[in-house]
């Protein structure tokens, strides 16, 4: 005979279980947590990346349509060893912003100027005011907005990638921690884009002239 205490009787979670499923979950939520962030950043990255071999392809294409010159991009006037600020959004991507949301700085130099001003690396902080125009290559808000374009003031010191184009130069260079910079190049169709990548490191792609290395990256 079925004893009448074992009927219907069911079992449940004793104390232990529940702490042990809650741990489980604890832990779980703590990886994914800590992972997102981590996963957010290697995408923005990857876009960078692919930002800045669009600007070797337009820089490249300009080159070729310019025979063979990359002078043009270089700044005019008395104080040529500064970098000239070029329109990030003509250039890059079509819209100046980076992966974040935030603006790219670009900054074509020479080599020389480039060590002349101390071989300065692709920062995540801007540095200058950054004036740009949506429209060309206007360097004040009458002449932008008169070739209909929108002028953008920019902020010193705001949030954004800075990225550099660096003529006559190659990436086969690495800098005291281990990490790509330009070096010099005498090649006529030879240049650099050197850009910034989020979370540490920097990218340097060339131009891939007289057979140099074309691509370089630290490890993050």
């Amino acid at each position: 005979m079925v004893s009448k205490n074992n009927i219907n009787k069911k079992r449940g979670f004793t104390i232990i279980e529940v702490v042990l499923v809650l741990a489980i979950a604890g832990l779980i939520f703590l990886m994914v947590f800590i992972a997102f962030p981590a996963l957010q950043r290697a995408q923005r990255n990857t876009q960078r990346r692919d930002d800045y071999s669009m600007l070797v392809a337009a820089v490249n294409s300009y080159m070729s349509s310019n025979n063979g010159k990359l002078s043009n991009l270089l700044r005019k006037g008395t104080n040529t060893e500064d970098p000239h600020v070029l329109s990030a959004g003509r250039w890059i991507n079509g819209t100046g912003e980076d992966p974040s949301g935030n603006a790219y700085e670009l900054k074509a130099y020479s080599f020389n100027a480039w060590q002349t001003a101390g071989s300065p690396a692709p920062g995540d902080k801007l540095t200058g005011s950054i004036a740009t125009c949506s429209k060309g290559e206007a360097t004040d808000k009458a002449a932008c907005e008169s070739a209909g374009g929108t002028w953008n003031e920019g902020e010193a010191g705001s949030t954004g990638s800075q990225v550099f184009i660096i003529i006559k130069a190659n990436c086969r260079s690495v800098d005291d921690n281990g990490d790509p910079q330009p070096a010099t190049d005498d090649a006529n169709r030879a240049f650099a884009v050197y850009g910034y990548i989020e979370g540490g490191g920097y990218f340097c792609q060339d131009s891939g002239a007289i057979g140099n290395k074309t691509e370089t990256e630290a490890t993050e």
